[in-house]
């Protein structure tokens, strides 16, 4: 709760935590277009309670952003300890996919991006800013291509969600086997020049897609679609 913000009400603040938690099951379940009447049922709250507590998606979707970053927090430290960079590369990689594997409403946010909460958004960034440290490091020890930047890091992820949205329901471990030749090619020592005409993203361009800075709020959309 924001510094100088009154307490909720003990059923109130009930209700809040009921929708955060309707919520963060649908998104998952269904993605970000689920209709936010459905969160309100499965909350046993009213539509008008849910306008109350998130006048728009984007401020529900965000509340429920903190767990997930949390767990991407995780992923991230534990592949900066690795001894091995390569490995802390393969398995943050492999841990940001399994995270959208498990969540159709995160696995679409990557991509299209939401207008979020100033500390969520600086958060995101942060999070963006420790995969490059993982994606140097992993470089400098000889082990990652040395033409692989952030800016690839996007594409791949772009890539991926795809992959990951198109066989969720009907093949959801497929992600691993496309993540195995996506890493096989990354490796240094199968590396081959790339063509100039393979351009990459213009370098204003990755720093606007990242995660947390992702794209242009989604035209001042209200709660209701």
């Amino acid at each position: 709760m924001a510094a100088g913000t009154k307490p909720l009400r003990s059923d109130a603040a009930r209700n809040r935590d009921k929708l955060l938690v309707a919520a963060t099951q649908l998104f998952a379940e269904r993605g970000l277009d689920v209709p936010l009447e459905h969160v309100a049922r499965r909350a046993g709250v009213s539509i008008g309670t849910l306008y109350n507590h998130f006048p728009t998606r984007e401020a529900l979707f965000g509340a429920i952003m903190p767990q997930r970053l949390a767990a991407l927090e995780q992923i991230t430290a534990t592949a900066l300890a690795d001894p091995d960079p390569w490995e802390g590369f393969a398995g943050f990689l492999e841990g940001l996919f399994a995270l959208q594997a498990e969540d159709h409403g995160l696995n679409e946010a990557l991509v299209q991006g939401f207008s979020l909460a100033s500390d969520v958004s600086q958060a995101c960034h942060q999070g963006f800013v420790d995969a490059q440290r993982i994606i140097e490091r992993a470089k400098a020890a000889g082990r990652l291509r040395a033409d692989f930047g952030p800016q690839d890091l996007i594409t791949v992820i772009w890539a991926m969600s795809q992959v990951i949205r198109e066989s969720m329901d009907s093949a959801p471990a497929a992600w691993r086997r496309c993540l195995a030749f996506f890493l096989d090619g990354l490796r240094a020592e199968a590396a081959h020049p790339i063509p100039d005409e393979a351009t990459q993203l213009a370098p204003g361009e990755a720093a606007r897609l990242a995660p947390g800075e992702a794209a242009q709020p989604r035209s001042g959309e209200a709660a209701t679609r």
